[in-house]
């Protein structure tokens, strides 16, 4: 037997036989919420990762933004390895690598007033405007182009007529610089965020000036790890974002994707998480995490989406997230040939379409000049939101209002 073999199975039998206690392990997560083959691993100040790497028999994959290193470890042996590296004085934590998903529930002409014939909602417009008081919101401001506002996503089209040019990208999945939407769901998050407004051309974002940033996290299929997602939001924060859309969530909870939202938090950011669209009370991060708003979905009368995750303990506020009307990559991909959503333009539902409403409108207010700090942003946004049926059962503050949000003193 190899020593590194010979590590584990002393571990595992000392386990056994009481002398080690509170041993972690995957038992219990949901099938298909974490890599079977891969840990994340922070090592402790002084540490010698190669010569554990020897030791233990596991492979030194890469680092993430933060320091944190994602390893890799025969399948057979991840909770073993898990257990193992957890006792071991030279690791500070290790956890499994999380799966994220996209959070969908698979005179411009269609703002409010002109009805788009989409692949499956029938005729829709952008009711939410309406909805959230936008069009009072727009008479005082209509955003800056001095605020970047991040979409963690899937990428987006940066050749779409309809958009604003990205003005900064990286792809964490193929590791490049071409942050291209193969999905459609960044395209479509980032279109109410900033889609080009009063063009006379297609929708409207919410900001009709913003600079946009796309971290392409989530590949064609709309799936990433949490390795991918907190260096998205770390290099959206580093690259000067004021909001960071992520419209994205896992099942289980992580050090490494929490380490990586307070870093953004505290180096300005405002970030919006879907709250997820299993229907249930059940928490989704990172929309869990503190220093997220974490967002539900409502439909146009104001009641709490179906398909919606909620409790007032943990997410934040409500936005409109059913039969929302915003761009799609021009040319076919995964959305469009998998499930025949149209290009160009169509109508999603998701926790995933109510979260940029809330980062849009974080935007409009960071352009107003009002806040300074990002505590004022979400303060403005939270406290300002109206208390529709459900505030307190459901969410704890409210249905955003943007009127309210930028006009308030």
């Amino acid at each position: 037997m190899g020593r590194r073999w010979h590590v584990l199975l002393v571990f595992l039998i000392l386990s056994v036989t009481g002398w080690v206690f509170r041993t972690p392990s995957t038992q219990g997560f949901p099938p298909g919420s974490y890599k079977p083959d891969e840990l994340l691993v922070k090592f402790a100040p002084g540490a010698d990762p190669p010569s554990l790497a020897r030791a233990f028999g596991f492979h030194l994959h890469h680092q993430t933004l933060l320091g944190v290193w994602v390893v890799k470890v025969p399948p057979q042996a991840l909770d073993a390895m898990l257990a193992a590296l957890s006792h071991n004085p030279q690791v500070e934590y290790v956890e499994p690598n999380g799966i994220a998903t996209i959070d969908l529930d698979p005179n411009d002409p269609y703002d409010n007033t002109t009805c788009y014939n989409s692949s499956k909602s029938g005729c829709v417009s952008q009711w939410a405007w309406g909805k959230i008081q936008a069009y009072a919101a727009w008479d005082l401001t209509t955003g800056s182009s001095a605020v970047r506002v991040a979409v963690v996503d899937t990428g987006i089209d940066n050749s779409h007529p309809d958009l604003p040019p990205v003005v900064a990208q990286w792809d964490f999945v193929n590791n490049d610089n071409n942050a291209e939407d193969d999905n459609g769901h960044g395209t479509h998050v980032a279109g109410t965020i900033g889609a080009l407004t009063n063009n006379g051309v297609g929708v409207a974002g919410m900001n009709w000036q913003v600079s946009l940033l796309a971290a392409k996290v989530l590949d064609a299929s709309g799936s990433g790890t949490y390795a991918q997602v907190a260096d998205g939001i770390v290099w959206a924060a580093d690259n000067g974002a004021k909001v960071i859309n992520l419209s994205l969530g896992g099942s289980i909870g992580s050090t490494t994707l929490k380490n990586a939202v307070d870093y953004a938090w505290s180096k300005g950011a405002v970030l919006a998480c879907a709250a997820g669209n299993s229907g249930s009370s059940a928490k989704t991060y990172p929309a869990a995490y503190t220093n997220c708003i974490a967002v539900a979905a409502t439909d146009e009368n104001d009641n709490k989406a179906s398909f919606s995750n909620y409790g007032a303990k943990w997410v934040d506020v409500a936005a409109p997230g059913v039969r929302i009307l915003s761009t799609m990559p021009d040319t076919p991909v995964y959305l469009t040939t998998q499930y025949g959503y149209f290009t160009t333009y169509d109508a999603l539902n998701g926790t995933s379409m109510a979260t940029p409403h809330v980062a849009g409108l974080a935007g409009l207010v960071w352009a107003t000049g009002k806040c300074t700090t990002n505590t004022c942003v979400r303060q403005r946004i939270e406290t300002n939101a109206d208390p529709i049926p459900g505030t307190g059962r459901y969410w704890y503050w409210g249905r955003i209002n943007a009127y309210r949000a930028v006009s308030a003193p």
